[in-house]
């Protein structure tokens, strides 16, 4: 498995992907990041944490709500977005990764 480091919000991260999936993981490392900062600049929001859940909900919402354009592929990626089957699966595998990783965080303000 190879490993990426990639930047949420500022911090870096070192995450595992497996050969031939650095565009889809890219893809979902920079929809997190603009979730997290979009949240983060609305100023209501400081500790990273919370962040972390209201982006993942609102991901999740946007995942569960496909019929919308607000899951639009990013443009630089447009390609690589393919919907499957198991998207559900893979968002849960994403935020868990989100989770441990701000586990690991000490200083999540």
């Amino acid at each position: 498995m190879k490993q990426l480091e990639v930047q949420i919000m500022g911090q870096s991260y070192l995450l595992g992907c497996p050969e031939g999936g650095e565009t889809s993981l890219l893809d979902a490392v920079e929809r997190v990041d603009t979730a997290m900062c979009k949240i983060r600049d609305a100023g209501k929001v400081k500790a990273r944490d919370r962040i972390a859940v209201l982006a993942a909900l609102n991901l999740a919402f946007e995942l569960s709500d496909r019929g919308t354009a607000a899951l639009a592929p990013a443009p630089r990626a447009a390609s690589a977005i393919v919907p499957r089957a198991d998207d559900n699966a893979v968002l849960g595998a994403l935020i868990g990764r989100l989770d441990a990783a701000l586990g690991q965080d000490g200083q999540l303000i």
